[in-house]
């Protein structure tokens, strides 16, 4: 198994965060390659919901585990390229939101996957996908919250 913990800072504040976080019709708009998803089962913020996250032709079929509004969303996703559980917590800081995001993923080819999108902050990496998102959320953020 390999683990990755990758931490940023918002201006916004923490609602608002995870409800852009939990907004699948958006995902594609920070997570690289990400061209629809699909087959959404349930409420996203209940544990025990399901969805397809589609990257071109593959698929991850995703279950989301734990939710704690606005504070946790974690979900376990697959295919044979990458595959594990993600989570991500939401904490108030001094002006903002603090996101925590850990990948754990499981097998060989999603370890070498992992390990390579792990590296640097390039678009599509692990750090480039969560700093893009956190530009998103605080050009998003509610007037009183934007430095």
């Amino acid at each position: 198994m390999a683990r990755y913990i990758i931490t940023t800072h918002v201006g916004a504040p923490p609602e608002h965060v995870f409800a852009l976080w939990t907004s699948l019709e958006r995902m594609g708009e920070w997570v690289g390659g990400v061209t629809a998803v699909s087959d959404v089962s349930g409420s996203v913020d209940q544990a025990g919901a399901t969805y397809v996250v589609h990257f071109g032709p593959m698929k991850s079929p995703t279950e989301v585990l734990e939710v704690e509004r606005p504070r946790l969303f974690a979900t376990k996703f697959g295919n044979w390229i990458l595959r594990g559980r993600s989570s991500a917590s939401f904490e108030p800081d001094a002006d903002g939101t603090r996101i925590t995001q850990t990948f754990e993923t499981v097998g060989l080819i999603s370890a070498i996957s992992s390990w390579v999108f792990s590296r640097g902050s390039y678009e599509g990496s692990f750090r480039g996908e969560l700093e893009k998102f956190a530009r998103i959320a605080e050009r998003e953020a509610p007037a009183t919250m934007r430095r």
